[in-house]
């Protein structure tokens, strides 16, 4: 397969708002794909790296040499290539690095080189998200789109199952289960305003408190635990006490979903940055136990002693976790029928310095990697995780810092972002710090005053309201918005989008 058709591809991708003219060009392209090409042309025709990263960025990338007048490069001429630049290692790996780039580049086209530039440096923008290239794996290969999203969900590689399902089908595809060790996508919770809302669509229901800590998927098999993020990253040597009680449970193997947080001597939670700096730490164990020592609580079991739980209702996956945890290890919960039941627990659990409450269905499956009508999440203020465009060197005490932050949701329909106004309110000498050094790695380009970056660093954000603007072209802007916490734990396709802005804009969330 030739790079100038994932190249054209993408182009043409780009070009349409339509999601089913978008999986359909995916779709075709991938077709043509060989065996052995397709983990690298899903990764490509997704914008994204094999390797993920190569040690190349935006400097590497000044002086190129002419483009070539033919397409001659393969996708796996291509893929072979950048494997062999990210293993340069030591002494003169920047010359070799540089020298087998050259040679790559050197071979490419004006429209290859384009599209490699963009491959390298994270901006392709075509749209084309997560769940267009699944609906357009599933239509390459002949099956059922339902059955390639529960593959990737059990999997977490949409390459891998984009392999199996074009060599294998629908059979190979069922060969993907929860596997312990492995870990999934977490289920997610749409956002409710208040607690009325949420009961109202809701009902009967499990209030859970919402901590403000760090999300957590336990696996044990036997005496092995491990421990990963949201973002499925392995933190097990860096939370040596979470481990130890996942291994003193009465179990032989098991799947948990829940959080960790650092708490106070008082049992109050710590600052998020508290949690976050901990889990980001590495170092002797009990040096780390002793300085920020972690709390674990669960809310959810996947798997118990070699049985699959995800398909069940929550009330019974919930009985089991009771029964296999011990209480100290069980978020806080209460069953409600009424409005002013769940708004007592609500009340309690902010008493109690945490988030919020999340309100769940009672019979709901777990829907990994789903942000479902069946978990609702409920805070006392209105906040939104949104992307950082850009940002404007500060003044006064701020001067030489990276401050006024430009701020954007997410547009599914066009893989952009929408800019909602800018803010350096609630930003500590610490984050500013710590957001500069951060920026300055995503830079794209400058002016005078502003540094634009790639759309990576996501930050929670609260705000009063969403007020009409013509100041941007979304229209909207926020009212007062404030920066609480940067969420280097999420990836930015999981920020907020236009939509959800445009539902509290109008006063609409958008229902279960």
């Amino acid at each position: 397969m030739w790079l100038a058709e994932i190249a054209a591809t993408s182009a043409a991708v780009a070009a349409t708002r339509s999601r089913r003219a978008k999986t359909e060009l995916l779709a075709g392209c991938l077709s043509k794909a060989d065996p052995g090409e397709v983990v690298p042309a899903v990764a490509y025709l997704s914008g994204e790296l094999r390797q993920r990263q190569i040690g190349v960025g935006w400097a590497s990338l000044r002086e190129l040499p002419p483009p070539a007048q033919t397409p001659i490069l393969t996708v796996a001429a291509v893929d072979a290539a950048l494997e062999r630049i990210g293993a340069q290692r030591g002494a003169g790996s920047q010359s070799e690095r540089r020298g087998l780039l050259g040679a790559l580049f050197a071979a490419a086209t004006a429209d290859e080189q384009r599209y490699l530039r963009g491959l390298l440096t994270g901006e392709v923008r075509q749209g084309a998200l997560a769940g267009v290239m699944a609906d357009a794996v599933a239509r390459a290969a002949e099956v059922p789109a339902a059955e390639v999203r529960r593959a990737v969900l059990l999997s977490g590689d949409l390459r891998a199952v984009a392999a199996v399902a074009l060599t294998g089908g629908s059979e190979a595809l069922r060969d993907f289960r929860l596997e312990v060790g492995r870990p999934l996508a977490p289920m997610l919770a749409q956002a409710a305003a208040t607690v009325d809302d949420a009961i109202a669509k809701v009902c009967p229901a499990a209030v859970d408190w919402k901590l403000d800590g760090v999300r957590i998927q336990a696996h044990r098999d036997g005496d092995e635990v491990a421990v990963f993020t949201r973002s499925l990253d392995d933190i097990t040597s860096r939370v040596p006490e979470v481990a130890a009680a996942v291994r003193a449970m009465p179990v032989r193997s098991a799947v948990l979903d829940g959080e960790a947080i650092a708490l106070a001597g008082d049992g109050a939670p710590m600052p998020f940055q508290v949690t976050s700096s901990r889990i980001g730490r590495r170092g002797d164990p009990r040096q780390l136990r002793e300085e920020t020592p972690l709390s674990s609580y669960y809310f959810d079991l996947l798997h118990l002693d070699g049985e699959d739980l995800m398909d069940a209702p929550a009330h019974r996956r919930w009985t089991a976790l009771v029964g296999a945890a011990p209480p100290d290890l069980v978020i806080p919960r209460t069953v409600v029928s009424t409005v002013n039941q769940a708004a007592e627990w609500f009340a309690g659990a902010l008493d109690a310095g945490h988030e919020g409450v999340v309100v769940k269905s009672l019979d709901a499956p777990y829907e990994a990697g789903r942000r479902g009508g069946s978990w609702l999440k409920v805070k006392p203020r209105h906040t939104l995780d949104l992307v950082v465009l850009a940002a404007e060197w500060g003044h006064g005490r701020r001067r030489g810092f990276l401050s006024n932050l430009h701020l954007g949701a997410r547009d599914p329909e066009t893989g952009g972002h929408v800019m909602l106004g800018k803010t350096f309110k609630g930003l500590t000498d610490e984050m500013l710090a710590w957001q500069t050094e951060r920026l300055l790695a995503l830079e794209t380009r400058r002016d005078e005053w502003t540094v634009h970056v790639r759309p990576e660093l996501v930050a929670e954000i609260a705000f009063d309201g969403v007020q009409s603007s013509t100041r941007y072209p979304g229209g909207m802007a926020l009212r007062f918005a404030r920066v609480l916490r940067h969420r280097d734990d999420k990836p930015a396709a999981e920020a907020d989008t236009v939509d959800t802005v445009r539902a509290l804009h109008t006063g609409r969330l958008p229902s279960a």
